[in-house]
Formats: C-alpha cells, structure tokens, sequence
C-alpha cells in the first residue's frame, strides 16, 4: 500500500485480483489504485461496494464513499414540470440497442468541464461488460435523434448507474424514468448513484452510510442476475406508465 500525508493508507493493486476491504477508504472514499479494468476485477469491485473514477493521465483509482449516493426504484419522485413534460409523450426508449454510442456521447465533455473521467480505456472496459451481458444502456429517442441516455451495470437486485447524457432537455431524466420502472417491475432493490448530482436528487435519490450501503448490496447480490441483452426484456415497452 502507499500513503501520502493522509493518514489512511491507500491501497495499491497488483496483479492478483482482490480488493482492501471497502471500509477501510479514505473519508473522501478513495480506496486502491493501480490494477486493471478486465472484466472480472470490475466485477468483483462492484460486488464488494468498490467503483473505477479517475481521469486521463491518472492511474486506475477505486472509490468506496461514505456516505453513498443512491436511489431506491419505489421511491423515485417526479417533479410536477417534469411529470407534464412526460405526459406529452416526448421520447420513445429503447435498452442496449446503442451501448456504444451512448457510453461515447456520455464522454462527450460537459459545458466549463475540462474533461472526461470516461476514457478510450473505460469505454473499452463496459463495452466488454456490454458483450457479457453484464452493462446496460438505456435510449430515450426522439424521432430517429438520439436525445439521451444513461448506461450502467447489473448485478443481483442492483443496478450500478455510470453515466447519463442529454442533447435534448430532460431526455437523461426521461430515461432514467423509463430504467426505474422497468427496474421496479423486476422487483430490483437498489440503484448506486455512486457520486452526487443534483438533478438525481431532485428526483429522489439519498444518501445512505455506507454500511447499510453494503448490508443491503449483499442481499441483492443474492438474487440471479438478469444477465444478456436488455432489449427484448425492457425494451418492448416504449413509454413510461407510472404518470
């Protein structure tokens, strides 16, 4: 392990393929550094409450924070400005018939952001995860535009959010909308924001301590997880219901 002027130590990886334990994260929540980003350590950082969040020129960095951002399907809030908006029906949705696309647009840079932490590099890794079966995306379309959209992982009862992005107003929320219904039908239980935004907030996400974090990932990890192309599963349905 290494260790600067903090006194939590971090932790570097190495090739065996394991993790510090994620309680023992620094208070901002950086955890390890170093590893890879191969399909088996991302999935075993995600089972342990462990994610990747770093920038270009950086080496691989891993985060346990606490508290943890999250998101629960039944309690998702609408805001009335967007329920109508909803309402007129602006966007059709699709799953994992873009995961490519949406994940590069998500890396897109952001207005008075610098840059990206979606590097070439991370963007190869979820691909890999895409093909598995294991991440997700999900299109809010308008015509034949793709407007937004959102990507993550999927594991037990659990869905990893990563990213989202919109070129249209509120398409990102209108997708999350469509994956949190979809979720909700296929009794998930926990949706992992990961870090703050205020949009999420806005729409009903929390903060949680990170062990009850962890106490509720376990339970989900022990549902099977519904692994494959989300497409026919999610996919058939093209609009929201619970306005």
């Amino acid at each position: 392990m290494i260790s600067g002027e903090s006194p939590v130590p971090i932790f570097r990886l190495h090739e065996r393929m394991d993790f510090p334990p994620a309680e023992l994260a620094e208070p901002e929540g950086i955890l390890a550094v170093g590893g890879d980003l191969s399909p088996e350590r991302l999935l075993l950082a995600y089972t342990s409450g462990i994610f990747p969040w770093y920038s270009e020129g950086e080496p691989i960095l891993w985060w346990s924070p606490d508290p943890r951002f999250v998101m629960f399907p039944e309690e998702l809030h609408l805001p009335a400005s967007l329920r109508r908006l909803l309402r007129r029906d602006p966007f059709r949705f699709t799953c994992d018939r873009e995961f490519e696309c949406v994940i590069a647009s998500c890396a897109e840079p952001r207005p008075a952001q610098a840059g990206t932490w979606i590097t070439g590099d991370m963007q190869e890794a979820y691909v890999r995860l895409h093909t598995l079966g294991y991440a997700h995306s999900v299109e809010a379309w308008a015509g034949e535009e793709l407007a937004g959209g959102l990507y993550g992982v999927s594991l037990g009862s659990c869905f990893f959010g990563e990213s989202m992005f919109s070129r249209r107003s509120n398409a990102s929320k209108a997708a999350l909308c469509f994956l949190v219904e979809a979720l909700r039908r296929h009794a998930f239980t926990l949706i992992d924001c990961q870090v703050h935004t205020a949009h999420l907030e806005i729409l009903g996400a929390r903060f949680i301590p990170r062990t009850d974090y962890l106490s509720r990932l376990h339970a989900g990890l022990l549902r099977p997880t519904m692994r494959g192309n989300w497409g026919e599963l999610f996919g058939k349905k093209k609009k929201i219901d619970m306005l």
